[in-house]
Formats: structure tokens, sequence, C-alpha cells
């Protein structure tokens, strides 16, 4: 499945201009870290959602711009946080910035990071979509909190686990189609119709990506990267509830005390698929995709939609 960028070529590349200029500092070492960081951004997922819902919804301009740029400072400021909470050396397969400038240094570029963005907004009077990317910040930190809260005790219901999901990576996705939209349109239930898609979309790219912690033919290479940090998603909470008291319990305390151990990880994502664990999660992904989808048939047939189309199978049937 290949992403839509054909339909929003020219757009990305005047994207990337503008985000570089965005992100620049007159502070040597400040920029220096921002032309790192830069160079070595991800696929865009979240500027692409940005310009095909403001397409979806009528004519790029300057505001959109601002938009995904906004999108993009806020979402990697979270990631340079992210690093530094999580004491992770490596991003997208190249050192942190918390692994070459350490802590002090990492938490102020983050803030940088913030400030630029909530500037870039306030500077040119973009006062909606700037109230929409701070209501997901807020939404990231709560399921961040929420998240480190319930994992403590090892005893997170269903529901519980999908308003983490829903505030910690959903919330971002659904700001950038709720800003990309408005940036176009101006209309309030547009814009929330595309928060709404994009919530669901969201949600179907948590799931997928804690799939990937379990052996699948359909997810791919198992990590048990979760099982070692004692994160339980999806797969794991189903099964906890679909298991003897027992085996429940040994799930538990290898979690808890041999979260390490390469064979007692293995045994319980053996566990998990024995149990119908990655089968139950692969059918709630496709639902909440399903969902998206539908919602997307409330537009025009248009060659943007069917490119919509695409990025949200892209979300679900990637393979990294």
């Amino acid at each position: 499945m290949q992403l839509p960028v054909n339909l929003i070529d020219n757009e990305l590349k005047i994207f990337e201009v503008k985000f570089r200029e965005a992100a620049k500092s007159n502070v040597g070492m400040l920029d220096r870290i921002m032309r790192y960081i830069v160079k070595r951004k991800g696929k865009q997922l979240r500027p692409m959602f940005v310009f095909l819902s403001a397409k979806l919804c009528g004519e790029v301009n300057e505001s959109t711009y601002r938009a995904a740029s906004l999108v993009e400072l806020l979402h990697t400021a979270t990631l340079v946080h992210d690093d530094v909470v999580d004491d992770s050396l490596e991003r997208r397969g190249f050192f942190s910035v918390y692994a070459l400038w350490k802590n002090k240094v990492s938490v102020l570029v983050g803030d940088y990071l913030l400030a630029k963005g909530l500037l870039l907004s306030l500077d040119n009077n973009d006062f909606r979509i700037l109230q929409i990317l701070s209501d997901a910040v807020r939404k990231m930190s709560e399921g961040e909190l929420m998240q480190m809260e319930k994992s403590r005790s090892l005893n997170i219901e269903e529901a519980v686990y999908f308003e983490i999901i829903k505030n910690k990576t959903a919330s971002l996705l659904a700001s950038a189609c709720g800003a990309g939209a408005w940036s176009t349109s101006g209309n309030e239930d547009l814009s929330k119709k595309m928060m709404e898609f994009g919530e669901k979309v969201g949600i179907a790219f948590q799931i997928k990506d804690d799939l990937f912690d379990y052996a699948s033919k359909d997810v791919g290479k198992p990590t048990g990267n979760d099982i070692k940090e004692k994160k339980l998603t999806l797969p794991l909470i189903y099964t906890l509830n679909h298991v003897d008291q027992k085996t429940r319990k040994e799930i538990i305390y290898i979690i808890k005390n041999e979260n390490k151990n390469k064979d007692r990880v293995k045994y319980i994502i053996d566990i998990v698929e024995k149990t119908g664990g990655i089968a139950y999660t692969i059918n709630k992904m496709n639902q909440y995709k399903n969902e998206a989808l539908q919602l997307l048939q409330d537009f025009p047939d248009t060659p943007i939609r069917k490119g919509f189309e695409d990025l949200v199978n892209f979300v679900t049937d990637r393979k990294y």
C-alpha cells in the first residue's frame, strides 16, 4: 500500500521549506539541533492528514501550511520530551536528541518547539487552529500520565486502554484533520467531522503499533518491547480477561519480575496468540478503520477522497 503523496506532492515540498523556516533559531547550538531534527523527520503522516483534510474541504492556503507546521512542531516537541521520559537513545534509527545533548538541552528544545508552534499561530491570528492543537497537547499529556498511573497496578480495563490511546495518540491525528479542514473551510461542522475521522484513524494506528509486539504473519516480526516496559496493550488486556486465574497470575508475575527474560516474554506472546488476543485486536483495529472510511463517504468521490482512503489503509497495512 503506497502513501498518496502524489496528490499533495507540491504542498509537501512547500511545507518542507516553511517548516525549516518555522523551526529555525538564531542561537547557534539550538539551530544545529533543529537542523539535526529536520533532517531526520519521519514519513510526515500528520502533515499529510492536514493537507488531505484541507483539500477535501477547500483550497490549500497559507493558513493550511501554518497548521501543518504547527502540527509537526508540536509532534516533534512531544517526541523530544518522550525520549527524555523513556530514557531512549534512538529515534527512527538515529541517535535521539536526548542521546546527543542529554536531559537539560532536550527538555529546553522541546519547550522551544512548543513555543515556536504557539507563536506561529498567534502571530497570524490562527486562533481556532491553535485552540484545536492546544487541546490535543493537553489530551496527550493526560493520556501519557494515565498510562503511567495504570501501568503500575497492571490492571487496565479495555475501556481505560481506549481512553489512553484516544488521548495519547489519536488526539494529535484528530487535531491535524480538524485544523486542515478549518484552514480551508472555516466550517465548524466539517472540522468536527474530520476530527472524528482522525480520532478513529489514530486509534487504529496505535492498535497497529501495539500489534507489532506480538508474533503474527499479518503483523510482522514480534518485538516484545511493550511487555519489557510493563505496558498493558489490547492483545494482553484481552488475554488477561480470558485465561484462568493461575495463568493470569503467572503472566502478571512475569511482567513484573521477569520482563527482561526473552524466553519468558516469548511465553507470554505465545499465550496471547493461542488465547485469541491478536485476532481480537486485529478485528478491533479494522472496526475503527472501517468507521473512519465510512465517514469519508459523506464527501464527493474525488481523487483526494480516494487518496485519503489509501492513507487510512496504509496506517493499518504497514509493516513497520
